[in-house]
């Protein structure tokens, strides 16, 4: 009686002792079993012995044999894929080869491993801890997938498989990702890859960017970025310029806000003039009897020649309107 079941008082709905009866009777059906698989594929290898794939020749062959295969799944009431499944299985182990405790499972799923000696070597020797071949071990011998996953690899790769349907894998990643343990074992550059992926949408985007904005830390963060906060700056005055636009085309009190902001303006440029004046007369006669190097006389000169410059830009938008600046007075008010 295996250990396993030794161990159990039941198993399922029987005693230990009646299901080891069970398993007893049903291994030598699965060895009778394995034996009609093996005979249906000795007896198509004989209809239709394996021949090499590729060339012309060959290709003309395989389509027959797939025919041949065909009519006699057909003539013996099985699918094609059962009697071809046979066919390679048997092809793979010679009769010499086979082991009668071994399941015809067992002898297809090995039949992978490519070189003849060590097919024939692994299959005697069922793996450490174990007494017999089962499926799932065989399958880990040969590297596919498990129907009981036991290690992390193999779950992983379960939920791979079950995972490739986009929504099925959209439900589970959202389940999973509201798991605080399981997002803390997420690595940082992959958590900034899975936000980057999921505020592809502009709207998303404008939403979670508020919602960090609002996080001192964070802001203060973003903000040490030379191009993040340009890009801030930049959309605070397009905001207020699209605000002023909205203002002015639909409020009906913008002709009057446009009168109030033009007399401002005029204001504004009165008290320059005036400040500059003022400054200017409270700096040069502190300047009596005191004479300048020539660096100091011409930093001096150089700015009152921006200072005349932008006297006349002052004089031609009063006059005309026109407040343009062409690239020499630019270069000049920019010190160049």
């Amino acid at each position: 009686m295996p250990k396993e079941i030794e161990t159990a008082d039941k198993v399922g709905s029987v005693s230990a002792n009646r299901y080891a009866k069970i398993v007893a009777e049903l291994r030598k059906l699965v060895e009778t079993a394995s034996r009609i698989q093996f005979t249906i594929g000795d007896y198509a290898l004989e209809v239709e012995p394996m021949r090499e794939s590729g060339g012309q020749e060959r290709s003309d062959g395989l389509f027959t044999v797939k025919d041949s295969l065909f009519r006699l799944a057909e003539d013996i009431g099985l699918s094609y894929a059962v009697v071809d499944a046979a066919r390679w299985t048997a092809s793979k182990w010679p009769k010499d080869r086979r082991v009668a405790e071994v399941s015809f499972t067992v002898h297809k799923i090995l039949a992978s491993i490519a070189d003849d000696e060590k097919r024939f070597d692994t299959i005697l020797t069922p793996p450490k801890g174990k007494s017999r071949w089962t499926p799932d071990e065989a399958n880990r011998q040969v590297g596919r997938q498990v129907e009981r996953p036991v290690t992390s690899q193999e779950k992983i790769s379960a939920i791979h498989t079950l995972a490739t349907d986009e929504e099925v894998a959209a439900t589970v990643t959202s389940d999973l990702l509201r798991r605080p343990t399981v997002v803390d074992q997420v690595r940082q550059e992959d958590k900034v890859r899975v936000v980057e992926e999921l505020t592809r949408d502009e709207h998303v985007a404008a939403k979670v960017t508020t919602g960090l904005l609002r996080r001192p830390d964070v802001a203060f963060r973003v903000m040490s970025d030379d191009t993040a906060r340009h890009q801030v700056n930049h959309a605070q005055v397009e905001r207020g310029r699209q605000a002023r636009e909205h203002f002015e085309d639909t409020s009906s009190v913008a002709p009057t806000i446009r009168s109030i902001d033009r007399s401002v303006q005029f204001l504004d440029l009165v008290t320059a003039c005036h400040s500059f004046v003022a400054a200017a007369g409270r700096v040069v006669p502190g300047m009596r009897d005191r004479q300048l190097g020539d660096d100091e006389r011409i930093i001096v000169h150089e700015n009152v020649a921006r200072v005349r410059a932008t006297l006349d830009w002052i004089e031609t938008a009063v006059d005309t309107g026109k407040v343009d600046v062409d690239g020499e007075l630019a270069k000049l008010l920019q010190g160049e």
